[in-house]
């Protein structure tokens, strides 16, 4: 359902979906030019393509129409690694139909306004190097579902021993086991992270490290890996997204770990492109030979001999092993292979199994892609916090028939005991953790004394709740909503508060700031205001605008939330998500700015809460 989902909403982008859109939502690059093209290091034709410079918009940056700006995407863009890609040519005419090319390619590497893409053939790259206004757009991608597919088949039909072991420990059938090993000391962890690392070290099937925001979940993960390579020669280390993958390999590199990443990076830097199978395939000693072999297949194919299938036939006998010897030596060099969950069907990995996998950011993993991965396995750590965001799911019927229900949180329902939960914040002022605390962790995370009490300024609450009286207003056709006198009165706060602060110490200090709406057109707006007044001009640099989505895993001194949700019928729409207002809270380190109608809001319970909690801190403003 999920996979017809996507399909069908491909086909209305490429349908329907005007190109400055697709521009904005991150699918899309247009116009592009044709760079040189070549084989790269696994023998693949790619071809280098550069975005042209960004088109500048109005000099009011924009405007918020009923139709135009009802999609506005926040973040990065989605074109990366891995992901399929199809070139297209816009009609010249306002009525008639994008020319999309018969062939798709990969991305296997993006950096700024430079992308390299595998293309099927030769004259492939010669249809797009004679296409004028030509344009390239993501493309549908079947790859990850029917890797997560065959995954689900295997654990359906019973194959693989130790997967069927884990699937019945995972499902509350089978009790987990543990090893008999001493206590470890840890003295740079606190007490909870220090268990969490020993809870790991003792699992013989499955531990859980939950990790509430600011608690160190990355530091306690980094540990136990370290600690596991100890006792093992290699383990496997995925996530759902490539940046949480190369975010954990940075952390490990720093350690002093050999990584070996399968699939670029999106944190484009020297570091991590050097720990690449690529770049360490190019760096090999039998690399040369490899290459020069590759050379003389090719030339012996444009030979018209009577036996040039003779000669191709032991060249490429010779290339198998080379490529075989180099592969093997990547692997066994390696302490750490790390790829995202899909990336673990990659056929790089064929034939390579693990004693421990882990999952980073495990809460927001959809569990078939999950099973990708522990099929290489022999025991599953998972490391993440299912009280934040979940997976994304595009069909609400899929999401409601338990799609999004990961295999973290099953597991944390299933198997309570295999759970360490990590106690100790180290991001907030306390009265900013502590209601987040008693609603999800029950009351069971603590502030560190060195951020209990964190302040912009002296004296002051850390938490404010803006009252907004204006209503909402429906935006396009998807039904987005936008207040646009709450933001007014969200950019009048937010600029007597940098006052005073003092601007001067603003930008010294470099105090950053987040604003945060659940609306994607609220922050398109937010954004464009920003853009657009000159009390800002000094401090832009200081301001970041996104949904809740794009701030996960991020933090800021001052955060402001703009919930938008005004409606005489106390309507909250997905504000009922409350994970999602977690997630928003909790970016915040010294000062939490909320907006919105308090007569709406109240009817729910959690904002009512909330709303009761704010004003026993006295922080109200009506």
């Amino acid at each position: 359902m999920e996979q017809e989902a996507e399909c069908e909403e491909y086909r209305l982008q490429s349908e329907k979906m005007p190109v400055e859109r697709k521009i904005r939502r991150g699918i899309c690059w247009f116009p592009v030019t044709v760079g040189r093209s070549y084989y790269n290091s696994l023998n693949q034709l790619v071809v280098e393509i550069y975005k042209a410079a960004e088109r500048k918009r109005d000099s009011a940056g924009g405007r918020v129409g009923e139709e135009e700006e009802s999609n506005e995407y926040d973040g990065d863009s989605l074109l990366e690694y891995g992901k399929p890609i199809q070139f297209f040519q816009p009609s010249e005419s306002k009525d008639g139909k994008t020319k999309y090319m018969s062939f798709t390619s990969t991305i296997s590497y993006v950096d700024g306004n430079r992308m390299v893409v595998t293309v099927p053939t030769v004259e492939c790259i010669a249809e797009i190097s004679t296409t004028t206004r030509l344009g390239l757009q993501l493309y549908f991608d079947e790859t990850s579902y029917r890797a997560m597919t065959h995954a689900l088949d295997d654990v359906a039909n019973g194959k693989g021993k130790r997967m069927q072991e884990l699937l019945r420990v995972f499902s509350g059938l089978q009790q987990p086991r543990t090893y008999t090993i001493p206590t470890m000391s840890f003295p740079w962890l606190n007490p909870t992270q220090e268990r969490a690392v020993n809870e790991v070290l003792k699992a013989k099937d499955v531990a859980v490290v939950h990790g509430p925001p600011g608690t160190g979940k990355t530091t306690t993960l980094v540990e136990a890996i370290y600690e596991t390579l100890r006792r093992e020669t290699q383990v496997l280390v995925c996530a759902q997204s490539n940046m949480a993958v190369d975010w954990i390999s940075e952390k490990l590199i720093d350690h002093g770990v050999p990584v070996l990443r399968i699939g670029n990076p999106t944190r484009v830097n020297d570091k991590m492109l050097s720990f690449t199978y690529e770049r360490k395939f190019e760096a090999h000693p039998d690399y040369p030979e490899l290459w020069a072999v590759r050379r003389d297949i090719r030339k012996v194919h444009q030979e018209r001999t009577a036996n040039r299938h003779q000669k191709v036939a032991r060249l490429r006998d010779r290339a198998r092993e080379l490529e075989m010897r180099i592969n093997s030596d990547l692997f066994n060099e390696a302490r750490v292979v790390a790829c995202t969950l899909v990336g673990a069907a990659n056929k790089l990995m064929v034939g390579q199994k693990f004693s421990t996998l882990f999952i980073d950011e495990a809460a927001q993993a959809l569990e078939p892609a999950c099973w990708i991965a522990i099929r290489r396995a022999g025991r599953v750590v998972l490391a993440g916090d299912h009280q934040q965001l979940p997976p994304t799911v595009k069909c609400y019927d899929a999401m409601r028939q338990g799609l999004g229900r990961t295999l973290m949180e099953r597991i944390v329902e299933q198997q309570p005991s295999c759970v360490t939960l990590l106690g100790v914040q180290y991001r907030m002022n306390d009265a900013i953790m502590r209601f987040s605390s008693e609603w999800f962790y029950d009351g069971k995370v603590q502030s560190d004394p060195s951020v209990r009490h964190r302040s912009v300024l002296d004296y002051e609450t850390p938490i404010v709740w803006v009252d907004s009286e204006e209503p909402e207003q429906y935006v396009g056709d998807n039904h987005g909503r936008i207040n646009k006198a709450e933001a007014d009165l969200l950019l009048l706060h937010l600029q007597g508060y940098i006052n005073k602060i003092g601007l001067q110490r603003f930008i010294e200090e470099r105090i950053d700031v987040g604003i945060i709406s659940p609306y994607r057109v609220q922050t398109h707006y937010l954004r464009q205001q920003i853009r657009r007044r000159e009390e800002f001009r000094r401090v832009r640099h200081l301001i970041s605008v996104g949904t809740v989505d794009g701030f996960q895993g991020q933090e800021r001194d001052i955060i402001l939330i703009s919930l938008v949700r005004s409606n005489e019928h106390g309507q909250i729409g997905f504000l009922s998500d409350l994970r999602r207002m977690n997630v928003a809270m909790t970016r915040a380190r010294m000062k939490l700015l909320i907006f919105g109608n308090r007569e709406t809001l109240s009817h729910s319970q959690f904002y009512r809460r909330l709303l009761e909690y704010v004003d026993t801190l006295n922080q109200t403003i009506v």
